[in-house]
């Protein structure tokens, strides 16, 4: 008796969208870039968008690489062994830790579900999912590309990010409720998956993801230049709270990847500094995006408290630390 036939046919993903629409794109370039040409507006706008996007890119391949790699060699099960038993000590290893393990939010998020526990870990593993997007080495150099010069810019963004990081993580520790986690843990890699199958899967949906992300924000930023009339940077620029609301609700809707915001907030060179450092520590910390995964991986009770309360702490932060740092002029 023969086996029935099997159906090999592969289905269309995101990955071969999206080749499709690269080679739409290149082959269209011409009459494009004719009609682009012939309007100031959408010129300077593809000027803004193609900047942005073609400096980000690389530090985001390089920070989804990295991703893929922790998650085929580094188990959350040996990182909660790591974790010292002290609360306070626990959530500054957990702040500092973060540094070491590069990769954006949309992968610190799983982990830290994986993590979490009741007491020292939960909190440990809070900590771990705000610093770990925000303050490692890739982030770090991809804030340096975009503001060269402004070492203190790339100083600034590291310590508000890891006081955010900290306080959150003690925050709970003091008052959090192991109950508002309403949803269980995420289902593991397939039994018997090879650490490339893992690499590559985790490499390719945060590559996807954050790129769209990206996308999203370079064309935002693009039409930020174009649409927005000068006289609202003016009143931005002249009125630091309302400066520093706007980008920190301007970095939860954009929801860009942690690897590439640098580059739109140094886009924005209409806008002092404190208020596009706001931007750049909020955003890893909280946004749309990210209010969803947490929502979906703990639950609804648990991102409505730890979502708002973030947003409130890295605001207020991230000013204190850039007047600090930045000075009131920056």
């Amino acid at each position: 008796m023969t086996a029935p036939p099997t159906d090999r046919r592969r289905r269309v993903g995101s990955l071969e969208v999206l080749l499709l629409g690269l080679l739409a794109l290149a082959m269209s370039a011409g009459a494009i870039s004719a009609f682009v040409a012939a309007r100031p507006d959408l010129s300077t706008a593809a000027t803004v968008f193609c900047g942005v996007f073609v400096q980000a890119l690389p530090f985001l391949v390089l920070g989804v690489v990295v991703s893929g790699l922790i998650a085929a060699f580094v188990t959350a099960e040996r990182l909660s062994r790591w974790m010292p038993s002290n609360p306070i000590l626990a959530v500054a290893v957990a702040g500092i830790g973060g540094a070491a393990l590069p990769g954006c939010e949309c992968g610190s998020v799983p982990v830290a579900r994986r993590l979490f526990g009741p007491g020292t870990r939960g909190a440990a593993a809070l900590t771990f999912m705000l610093s770990a997007p925000a303050i490692n080495p890739v982030v770090l150099v991809a804030t340096a590309v975009a503001f060269p010069g402004q070492p203190a810019m790339v100083l600034a963004r590291c310590v508000a990010s890891l006081v955010t990081a900290v306080v959150m993580g003690l925050l709970w520790s003091r008052f959090g409720r192991d109950e508002w986690v309403t949803r269980t843990l995420p289902d593991p890699p397939a039994e018997g998956s090879s650490r490339w199958t893992v690499f590559s899967e985790a490499a390719r949906h945060d590559f996807l993801q954050a790129a769209a992300y990206l996308v999203v924000g370079a064309a935002a930023a693009a039409a930020l230049h174009v649409l927005v009339p000068a006289w609202v940077f003016e009143h931005l620029a002249g009125n630091l709270v309302v400066g520093v609301v706007t980008m920190a609700l301007l970095a939860v809707v954009l929801a860009l990847c942690s690897e590439a915001d640098a580059f739109v907030a140094a886009s924005l060179t209409m806008l002092p500094l404190v208020p596009r450092l706001v931007f750049l520590v909020v955003g890893p910390a909280v946004d749309v995006k990210l209010a969803a995964m947490q929502a979906g991986m703990f639950g609804r009770r648990f991102a409505v408290r730890f979502g708002s309360t973030t947003f409130v702490v890295a605001t207020v932060i991230a000013t204190l630390v850039g007047l600090a740092i930045l000075g009131s002029g920056g």
